[in-house]
């Protein structure tokens, strides 16, 4: 496509009473605010939730590796899914600090594409691994006699490898979709990352089919996992009502408690981003749901696990006690 080209600028030509961009080689993000004021208070602000992110899903992911106790399915889903959301994450705010630090908020058409990848593929992993760790707890609490045997490191392996698979195609669907755009109304995106929804807004060439392809793909991508979810905990749910006592029935579903917290964090924040862009006509609104959705979620993830799930919390205890004794 020639607007990949890096030796294009922006070239403007009038149709009618419409101003098209061609030959683009980059666009302007416009971030959260337009005011200078608060801008290094917003640099700090989502550094540090940055950093909170990182370390935190790092610490979860060594207390995992370095505790045999944490060395099962569970954990090794939760291992994965922390290393996703630490890429969720890396793949929107650095650039934000760095456009907000530079005071810049130019980003290449191959930074925009790379963006998106990244993004939707590490949004995608969240997602097929919030199902591997629902099928996970389904066979621990309704087949516990033969957990052991389902839930073996060979079949862990395969659903985490499908899980980037799948999550690969569906990023390299949607980039393949925005390379067919060949002009654009405006360069400048309103949000402080490239969605690929967004980019489809600006363009100037019908988009209702690359749209319908587009919603579709997130549909599909995003219904067939939390169908699998539902599945689970309704059988999860059918299993624990039939446990007679209630100290069993609290049991059962106390390990089921940080997963449907993330899950429910996960598809409300981001059902509710969806609905929000649907029916609200302000861009400052959408891009508040996005921060809530993109950065808040991922920061969450590690306290969700870490303060309900003792398991965890041992682990992390030991960690931090052998690190600081070192």
């Amino acid at each position: 496509m020639s607007w990949l080209n890096p030796k294009y600028r922006h070239s403007l030509h009038k149709t009618g009473n419409l101003t098209t961009v061609s030959n683009v080689s980059e666009f302007f993000l416009l971030g959260l605010s337009d005011d200078p004021e608060p801008q290094p208070l917003l640099c700090v602000l989502f550094l540090s939730m940055y950093l909170v992110t990182v370390l935190g899903n790092l610490l979860i992911i060594q207390a995992v590796t370095s505790d045999p106790h944490l060395h099962t399915p569970m954990y090794f889903f939760l291992s994965n899914l922390s290393l996703a959301d630490i890429g969720f994450i890396s793949s929107t705010v650095p650039k934000m600090i760095v456009n907000i630090q530079t005071h810049s908020r130019v980003i290449s058409c191959e930074g925009c594409l790379t963006q998106m990848s990244i993004f939707i593929l590490c949004g995608g992993i969240d997602c097929t691994l919030l199902t591997a760790m629902a099928y996970d707890r389904f066979v621990a609490i309704c087949h516990p006699l033969h957990y052991t045997a389902i839930m073996n490191a060979h079949l862990c392996g395969f659903l985490v490898l499908v899980s980037f698979l799948v999550s690969l195609l569906e990023s390299q669907v949607h980039n393949l979709i925005v390379l067919q755009l060949t002009c654009f109304k405006d360069v400048e995106i309103s949000n402080f990352f490239c969605d690929p929804s967004l980019l489809l807004d600006l363009a100037c060439s019908d988009t209702v089919t690359n749209n319908i392809v587009m919603y579709f793909v997130g549909t599909i991508f995003g219904f067939l996992p939390l169908s699998g979810i539902f599945f689970s905990y309704y059988k999860i749910l059918s299993s624990i009502l039939r446990i007679p006592s209630t100290g069993g029935k609290y049991k059962a579903f106390s390990t089921c408690g940080s997963h449907l917290a993330v899950v429910c964090l996960f598809y409300g924040t981001g059902l509710g981003v969806y609905l929000i862009s649907a029916i609200s006509q302000s861009p400052r609104k959408d891009v508040t749901a996005s921060v809530v959705y993109t950065v808040v979620t991922p920061m969450l993830n590690p306290f969700i696990y870490s303060l309900r799930n003792r398991d965890i919390k041992r682990a992390m205890w030991k960690l931090l006690s052998k690190i600081i004794s070192s």
